[in-house]
């Protein structure tokens, strides 16, 4: 009998050890089934992305002051153009447009990409569209509504996801809301009725004669007043309303937002809107540019773009920053944002407003560890056009260069090496969804990233300096078995030792510059042992 119940009450202890190993799963199987945690962003510039297929039918919608130009020049800063309140770089065009970009797909699809990000599609006078005219119409050299219907079918039958850019802060001065509003207020100061059809748009910017323009506007820039977002009817406009710019591109099939200038529209703002894209499109994506620290943003927004990162990354490869200190960063980092919110956030290197990763480290070496951090650390990572073939580019206009698909092609090195860490990426689950815990180390840095099986672990270390660097690491994860052997998912620099792990700690000797990727060893070795066997 007393057998019997020593029997039964090991059959609990395994039933109860099954029902909590199951409730451990169950927070990554509900991130895995999100395509918005860890996801793959391609970020195009539809002018500048592919060239026009029938740019003969389309010549006219570049007349001065735009100037069309060809595809192998590379964009310079113009002057300013006192008329029109731009720089003249801001008219060039390079005549991309929608069927050109459905034309390019398959490359971006080979790359292993999930999502497509397009910069702003929305008509604009300028060739950046910041300076949005009308959010509802597309910009004709780009093509219709229709077309980015057709894009969006497109790209789910391929099983991606689009998100299109929503410039919400503001608009552009020759914007006809803007025009009419403008009216209004001038006439409200002379003591004159509104001009006919002006008085509804008056409350949509914030006007005062002592201003530049008359009106509030983004940084100063006369040709983009902001909009008045305290207004009812902007409101609605943009996000509240059934048939609002947010809602009516998501049921044309746009899968997200990316929001420019977030910081700027508030946390009261951002929650609005986001909570609106979620009820019309359950599961959307609401991405926020927040240049600052991205603590206290989220739940107005599903992430943010994560220039924080960004920064500690490059202080790290160059030397500016200690690794110890800048894990202890990113650790504080994650623990302050909260995993959820940062598995959503883009974690970026280089986009339209700064310079091209290439360029931004022209080290080989040190661009290697960025990039490595980039697709192993949490969140999405979002790749700029161009960069997967090592295209450079300085600050605006020069990184919104023209796509060099001279330069794809099988042995073009930067392509063969972002397939690799989009495929590391994309097939270990830790990478994707996983956890974060910081190692313990004196002069390197090195971290983990975990699940709640054993196997899915990933550990990275990097030694950014011109030293090499010989020291033993405490790795915090009691599921690593002693004497375990660990694998490289990409290739170790040259002469690097299989390295094991034993009782908590990791001894490693990494050369100047270098990073590892690893992994244990958890299958069967000869005679089918595995340490592992009774491990989740």
């Amino acid at each position: 009998m007393s057998m019997y119940k020593s029997l039964r009450g090991i059959a609990a202890a395994l039933a109860a050890a099954a029902t909590a190993s199951s409730a451990l799963a169950g927070p990554y199987e509900d991130r895995e089934a999100d395509w918005r945690n860890g996801a793959v962003v391609y970020q195009v510039l539809v002018d500048r992305f592919a060239p026009s297929r029938n740019l003969a039918a389309k010549r006219e919608l570049y007349a001065p002051p735009r100037r069309l130009r060809d595809w192998s020049e590379e964009p310079t800063v113009g002057p300013y153009d006192e008329r029109n309140k731009v720089g003249a770089h801001e008219l060039d065009f390079w005549g991309g447009d929608f069927d050109s970009l459905r034309g390019r797909l398959d490359h971006i699809a080979g790359l292993g990409a999930q999502v497509v990000y397009l910069n702003p599609i929305h008509l604009g006078f300028t060739n950046h569209k910041y300076d949005a005219l009308d959010f509802k119409q597309i910009s004709p050299e780009y093509g219709t509504r229709e077309d980015v219907k057709a894009l969006a079918a497109e790209l789910h039958r391929r099983g991606m996801k689009l998100v299109l850019d929503g410039v919400f802060n503001h608009m552009g001065r020759n914007a006809p809301a803007f025009r009419a509003a403008l009216a209004a207020f001038e006439a409200e100061r002379a003591g004159r009725p509104a001009p006919e059809g002006t008085a509804a748009y008056r409350p949509w910017f914030v006007f005062d004669a002592a201003w530049p323009g008359q009106a509030r506007s983004w940084k100063n820039v006369a040709n983009l007043p902001e909009l008045n977002l305290e207004s009812a009817a902007v409101r609605d406009h943009l996000w509240a309303a059934p048939d609002s710019v947010v809602r009516g591109y998501l049921r044309d099939g746009a899968d997200g937002w990316r929001l420019d200038t977030a910081y700027e529209l508030g946390p009261v703002m951002l929650s609005q809107l986001t909570e609106a894209a979620h009820r019309e499109k359950p599961g959307s994506l609401v991405v926020g540019e927040i240049v600052n620290y991205p603590a206290g943003w989220m739940p107005a927004m599903d992430g943010v773009m994560n220039f924080h990162a960004r920064m500690l990354i490059f202080g790290l490869v160059r030397g500016e920053m200690a690794p110890p200190t800048v894990g202890r960063m990113l650790e504080r980092m994650v623990g302050d944002t909260g995993i959820e919110p940062m598995l959503k956030s883009w974690l970026l290197l280089d986009n339209h407003d700064v310079r091209r990763i290439a360029t931004e480290l022209p080290d080989a070496a040190q661009r290697r560890i960025a990039q490595v951090l980039q697709f192993t650390l949490p969140g999405a990572p979002n790749l700029y056009y161009g960069s997967e073939v090592g295209m450079t580019g300085g600050y605006d206009p020069a990184q919104r260069n023209p796509m060099r698909w001279d330069l794809v092609n099988e042995s073009q090195p930067d392509l063969l090496w972002t397939r690799q860490l989009i495929a590391l990426h994309r097939q270990h689950r830790a990478l994707r969804v996983g956890d974060f815990r910081l190692a313990t180390t004196e002069r390197l840095l090195a971290f983990e990233r975990h699940t709640d099986r054993a196997a899915d672990t990933v550990l990275v270390i990097v030694n950014p300096g011109d030293q090499t660097v010989t020291e033993a690491i405490q790795w915090r994860n009691g599921q690593m078995m002693d004497a375990d052997d660990l694998r490289d998912l990409i290739p170790p620099p040259a002469g690097s030792q299989r390295l094991t792990a034993g009782s908590g700690l990791v001894r490693v000797s990494m050369p100047p510059h270098s990073v590892r990727v690893l992994a244990p060893v958890t299958t069967p070795g000869p005679g089918g042992y595995s340490v592992y066997k009774r491990m989740p």
